[in-house]
């Protein structure tokens, strides 16, 4: 039978019409969204259905894993510390980028381009290499197990990474641009602020979307860096392992909550993301 012929007995039997890239599209997003399904049921039952029976959701509903979360300091300080140093690394990070992709963009320098490749190997190196470095630099200075700490070393990563995406959507502005602003007598922190950042503001979002998602997710440093002042969620769930095993239920509510963030940041920044993609270099 030819495609033609399959094509009008499917019609005359008003058979719906398949779309192949509609199923393939369904099928990955249940695989995707598969791992979080499964954790947020895991999220409401108890040990106890969890490790003797298999269900496809929970026969007995609770929600004591999330209430021992949200009502335990020693808990819910994590998911608090961890949102303050990835706040102020974003600030710290947005800070140095932005006039240090201004002038990657705009001006030619000795060694300009050596210098862009050796931010990039930065954030090529794994945080492993720097952990030690770290550690004892911040002990010696006091500054281990504070906010700030985690925040300036996950800055070593972040902030590469923040100029070579910055500097891709500042150099589609036309330089024409800044010759016009100075003409017409603005001074480089006024036209930078006003005019040059509101048109970069697509990149701005995307980069911070990105030093968001860097910086919550990393645990090495994180980890080695705090002991209890400033220990993140990350490090505080390593809690559920005991004398009894692993506390399945508490260990899946936190992971829930743990995605909340990124999603909440996903949300926000949309658009910029979707401007971002398709203008600049990410």
């Amino acid at each position: 039978m030819s495609d033609h012929t399959y094509t009008a007995t499917k019609r005359s039997l008003g058979l719906p019409k398949i779309n192949g890239s509609a199923v393939v599209m369904g099928l990955y997003l249940l695989f995707l969204l598969l791992p979080i399904y499964w954790l947020l049921v895991m999220s409401l039952k108890t040990n106890t259905e969890i490790l003797n029976t298999f269900t496809l959701w929970p026969r007995n509903l609770t929600f004591d894993n999330y209430k021992i979360i949200l009502t335990d300091a020693s808990w819910y300080m994590g998911y608090v510390n961890s949102m303050i140093y990835v706040v102020m690394n974003m600030v710290i990070s947005l800070a140095v980028a932005l006039p240090a992709a201004y002038a990657f963009s705009r001006y030619t320098f000795l060694g300009d381009k050596h210098l862009f490749f050796w931010l990039l190997t930065n954030r090529m190196a794994p945080p492993a290499v720097f952990a030690l470095p770290f550690f004892q630099l911040y002990s010696s200075i006091g500054l281990f197990d504070t906010h700030i700490a985690v925040a300036l070393a996950h800055a070593l990563f972040n902030v590469p990474l923040a100029v070579w995406i910055l500097e891709g959507f500042m150099r589609g502005v036309p330089k024409e641009i800044d010759e016009t602003a100075y003409i017409d007598g603005y001074s480089f922190p006024r036209f930078f602020l006003k005019i040059f950042t509101p048109l970069v503001a697509s990149g701005i979002g995307v980069t911070a979307f990105f030093l968001f998602m860097f910086s919550w997710v990393e645990l090495l440093l994180s980890r080695t860096l705090t002991s209890v002042n400033a220990k993140p969620i990350a490090a505080t769930m390593t809690r559920t392992v005991g004398a009894d095993g692993i506390d399945w239920g508490v260990l899946a509510a936190a992971g829930m909550l743990t995605i909340l963030p990124g999603a909440l940041v996903i949300y926000f920044v949309r658009n910029y993301i979707a401007k971002g993609f398709a203008l600049g270099r990410v």
